[in-house]
């Protein structure tokens, strides 16, 4: 099918929408889309670029169908990860459709009663959803189900990676084999992503429980890119006569933020929502100091509904300059329109990130993506000397180079007991069906695609567990019941996410809601948000409120920083990239002479020799150049199996780059001993501490402490992935 032929296929008022926009031609991918779901009952999974027209390529051919031939309930389920990104394509949708007469619904927590009930009343068209809200119709209201869904044509899942290999991927999954179920109708699912690599894994999650295959269209354009990388050095602020010039480097920072973007459209990209903060509270003060206008923004899970929208109002369509510091919230599929710069503080964690952040930039015509990278970090000269690397420069670094280089983004780690997500589908599907009998229950959630791993043995020890805790009970006919320890936790609102959520107050200022804090501080108290001041005023813990006003206090912020998983790929290209003189042109001179140092001191020390060196007195430095899990995995085969037999004192783990180990092991015999242990290992269970059942989940409190075990073990860990990143090592040290 050439764009032609597609084109002609498509609805009159379709076509009329592309006249509208001065469209000329069809993309390759709406093309590819089109012949798909025209011409093929398969799946479809759309993997391309940010702004190559993807959601288009998707409701086309989809919505010609329904224009053709209307559908009796929802004919199109859109399941999108964030309220801001449904709001942004409702409002897209809403435009196509204008002449179509298909109605579009969205459905989510900011989302009028009203409008749900015209829904319930009257199913048709598309409905726009989150995963949470599905799970409370799936759970709530099961009996509205088949008139919903009966003649559901197409499920899109839209930000296919941002679901894969997380819990909220299993619950998804999870729903959409619960919904044919209930339904009884058999959808075909459309999936989209601008960061994939590996298509049979991605293809595999999008089918899982349907026996329909799965075609992908991945069309590959060239973009013009434009990146620069430059570094900050940051004295030790634990250095008192080091503090002037501490407060002199951080000025520089800061000022060098504000110049690159006070007069541009720009996201501000930060790793957590403290830096969101911190970062739009300095560029506000600089805009006062040189009285200049405040065109600054925040965006983050914390903002209130209404701060955010004016924030993406602000980058999509207002007048003037305008920068916002955002997290992951402003990462995914949202059009801001044409944004002129994106700057990401420190380096993302992962390719897929910075894939997605890059995509922010030069959506329109033939316009650069634009990225800049500001890498600030302590630089201690006595310090240890793994700790004398810029951890950070070579991580933003490795990611570019995998991503532009060789196209490479992380590929799913699709988990294989996800049993916190088996204990949350067993309490949603029990709620749903109000009672079952066990072997009904266990073939109604054991049959879900996402559990296909998880042994009936093991279901039984949940089932027992949960009837011990009381979290269901067993009735006298025999029956399962959810109890009352039950009742408890799947009547609260925030069951319906598997993600972990903090128990947040909200803060006003008067009337206005301006956010949410996880941490309750106490009257008289100041804190940022939002990207201003606040002091407390009162604190009313019964209804989970903080009242504040406007301040000139100290700079305080009450989240945690979350860091984020590294693969193991990245770490050995960080690696490799201090090891090779390979000049990268888009790095700043300031990046330039602290990677030239630091592959200087590297070469000297012998920092690239072995995974295991000496460190002065009875301490070693290992490196493992290998990937968060495998980190985890060696930590714990070092304090639990080597700790006696190589006489370890001390493990230090400065997560996920080097340990410190003190004992009276050499280097070779204890690396040695590393690769003995690995080699035997037949299950990573024997390397956890007596008793240890880390959480991987939010649910796992739930889940019998064994089950809990043997999941993080299986999935939390690898032996085989570290064994193998030591290996390649040794292989290179013998060349």
């Amino acid at each position: 099918m050439n764009g032609r032929e597609a084109f002609a296929r498509l609805a009159p008022f379709i076509q009329e929408y592309m006249y509208r926009k001065q469209w000329s031609e069809l993309r390759e991918a709406q093309v590819e889309a089109c012949r798909v779901l025209l011409d093929t009952p398969h799946h479809l999974l759309i993997a391309s670029g940010t702004a190559s027209g993807k959601t288009e390529a998707a409701f086309f051919p989809a919505l010609t169908e329904l224009f053709e031939r209307p559908s009796s309930s929802v004919g199109i389920l859109y399941i999108g990860p964030l309220k801001a990104l449904i709001n942004d394509q409702f409002e897209r949708i809403k435009e196509l459709l204008r002449e179509g007469e298909v109605p579009v619904w969205h459905w989510h927590g900011d989302v009028a009663q009203a409008e749900k009930t015209k829904l319930m009343q009257r199913p048709c068209g598309v409905l726009q959803i989150t995963p949470e809200s599905l799970e409370g119709l799936l759970m709530n209201r099961p009996n509205a189900i088949p008139a919903l869904f009966q003649d559901l044509r197409y499920i899109m899942i839209d930000e296919v990676h941002a679901f894969m290999g997380a819990d909220r991927g299993i619950q998804v999954q999870s729903q959409l084999s619960r919904l044919e179920r209930m339904a009884s109708c058999t959808p075909r699912r459309i999936g989209l992503s601008a960061t994939l690599s590996d298509y049979d894994t991605a293809a595999h999650w999008l089918s899982g429980g349907s026996r329909q295959a799965v075609e992908v269209v991945s069309p590959q354009g060239g973009r013009k890119l434009k990146l620069s990388v430059e570094h900050f050095s940051f004295p030790d602020p634990r250095d008192e006569r080091e503090a002037e010039h501490l407060e002199l480097a951080k000025q520089n920072y800061y000022n060098f933020i504000y110049d690159h973007t006070n007069t541009k459209k720009a996201l501000v990209f930060t790793n957590s929502r403290s830096d969101a903060e911190l970062t739009t509270l300095e560029l506000r003060r600089i805009a006062a100091k040189r009285q200049e206008r405040d065109v600054f923004h925040v965006h983050h899970g914390s903002i209130s509904a209404m701060l955010r929208e004016e924030t993406e109002a602000a980058l999509r369509t207002g007048p003037g300059p305008a920068v916002a510091a955002a997290t992951v919230t402003l990462e995914l599929g949202i059009d801001l329109g044409e944004l002129e710069r994106v700057v990401q503080l420190g380096a993302p964690y992962s390719c897929s990130s910075f894939v997605q952040r890059l995509g922010r930039s030069g959506r329109r015509g033939d316009a650069a993506s634009e990225m800049m990278f500001l890498c600030a970090e302590e630089e201690d000269e006595t310090a240890q000397l793994p700790a004398r690397m810029p951890w950070m420069l070579l991580r933003a670094i490795a990611v570019i180079e995998l991503y532009i280089r060789e196209r490479w983004v992380e590929p799913p780690s699709l988990r294989k007991k996800p049993m916190g997500v088996l204990y949350h589908q067993t309490m949603s599907t029990l709620k749903s069906i109000g009672e079952a009998e066990p072997a009904e229950l266990a073939r109604a959630v054991l049959t879900l695609p996402a559990f296909r791993n998880v042994e009936p043995e093991e279901y039984r020890k949940l089932l027992q567990y949960l009837l011990a805790t009381d979290h269901i009970q067993q009735t006298e006919e025999g029956t399962l019941i959810i109890g009352l320890g039950g009742e408890k936790i799947v009547n609260n609102f925030r069951f319906y996410a598997v993600f972990k959520d903090d128990e947040e107050h909200v803060v006003y200022d008067g009337s206005e809601e301006i956010g949410s804090i996880t941490t309750v501080p106490p009257p008289g108290y100041c804190f940022t948000l939002a990207g201003k001041l606040w002091k407390v005023e009162e604190v009313d813990n019964k209804h989970k409120a903080v009242y504040v006003k406007s301040s000139r206090g100290k700079v305080d912020t009450l989240w945690v920083g979350g860091g984020g998983d590294i693969h193991t790929r990245v770490l050995q290209k960080m690696r490799q990239v201090l090891e090779e003189h390979t000049l990268y042109p888009y790095l700043a001179p300031g990046a330039v002479n602290r990677l030239e140092r630091a592959r200087r001191l590297a070469r000297e020390s012998g920092l690239l020799t072995s995974p295991v060196i000496p460190a002065g007195g009875d301490s070693l430095f290992i490196l493992p150049w290998a990937g968060s899990k495998q980190f985890r995995t060696l930590e714990r085969l070092l304090k639990n199996n080597l700790h006696s037999s190589m006489g370890l004192r001390q493990v230090v783990p400065m997560e996920p780059y080097y340990m410190v180990v003190s004992g009276r092991a050499e280097a070779e015999e204890l690396l040695s001993a590393i690769h003995t242990e690995l080699a035997e290992m037949e299950d990573t269970e024997s390397i956890l501490a007596a008793g240890e059942a880390p959480y991987l989940g939010k649910y796992d409190e739930f889940v019998p402490p064994e089950l809990v075990r043997r999941a993080f073990a299986t999935d939390g860990l690898d032996a085989e992935g570290l064994s193998k990143a030591l290996k390649e090592q040794g292989q290179e040290k013998n060349q």
